[in-house]
């Protein structure tokens, strides 16, 4: 049977990588993404790897949109296999100059958003007995960073959420996963390079190698590839017996 997967925050950085590894391996996937060529990014993986694609901006701040991207995806290609609750945002400040919004938001896209996705899908993979939820985490879900109070919460949270939807989903084989990756060169990440380099007075590389990667063993960007095939692994059937863990991608960073 074919297979359908959800990506949130799929049109760039790690969510595109694992869509795009989802669709080389003949899954159907619904895109997710605030980009405004979407449709065009979505459109492109189906004709590169032949499969059926759709996409989706829905607000993921909004508890009602993020239900209604799960049945979008439901009412477009008949069910839903997996889903991978990638999106998320970020914000660095000291706790008593964060913005109160921007707390909230952090919390809203990268906590909340995975619970109301996984509530909305959850009945589809349980009627179907199969379903596989894979929240990217990040390895902030295992230890903490100062000045990112929000994105520390709420990647803790996540990975908490993780292990009880895993003990829920067990008998119906639901597994429920988390990734925690390191550092990634994503698009958003090049860009806080930039940001580091005029806050700290250095070059783009000794950002790199003295602030952001400052805590891994290995001093070098996590692969968003690495990512996508612990993705994959996760979402096969024979993984079934694979749930409630967190899988560091984090160059040695929590072995430390």
């Amino acid at each position: 049977m074919d297979k359908v997967a959800l990506v949130t925050g799929s049109t760039s950085g790690i969510g595109l990588g694992i869509a795009r590894q989802f669709a080389a391996n003949g899954y159907h996937i619904m895109f997710h993404g605030l980009e405004a060529n979407g449709a065009e990014i979505a459109k492109g993986v189906a004709e590169e790897f032949n499969v059926k694609t759709s996409f989706s901006n829905a607000n993921l701040l909004e508890a009602d949109e993020v239900k209604q991207l799960v049945r979008d995806a439901v009412a477009y290609f008949g069910t839903i296999h997996v889903l991978v609750n990638n999106a998320g945002i970020q914000f660095v400040s000291p706790i008593e100059e964060f913005p109160d919004q921007k707390y909230l938001n952090i919390i809203a896209i990268n906590l909340n958003a995975a619970f109301f996705a996984s509530k909305e899908a959850w009945g589809y993979m349980k009627a179907q007995k199969f379903g596989r939820i894979i929240n990217v985490s990040s390895v902030h879900g295992l230890r903490a960073s100062e000045f990112k109070v929000a994105y520390v919460a709420s990647k803790h949270g996540v990975i908490g959420m993780t292990k009880v939807l895993a003990l829920e989903g067990a008998g119906c084989n639901i597994t429920v996963n988390a990734i925690c990756p390191g550092y990634v060169k994503t698009p958003l990440v090049e860009g806080q390079i930039e940001d580091q380099a005029k806050a700290h007075n250095m070059t783009p590389d000794e950002v790199v190698t003295k602030v952001m990667l400052k805590k891994q063993a290995v001093k070098d960007f996590v692969p968003v590839e690495a990512i996508a095939d612990m993705a994959l692994l996760l979402a096969k059937e024979s993984s079934k017996t694979i749930t409630g863990s967190s899988f560091t991608l984090d160059g040695g960073w929590t072995a430390q």
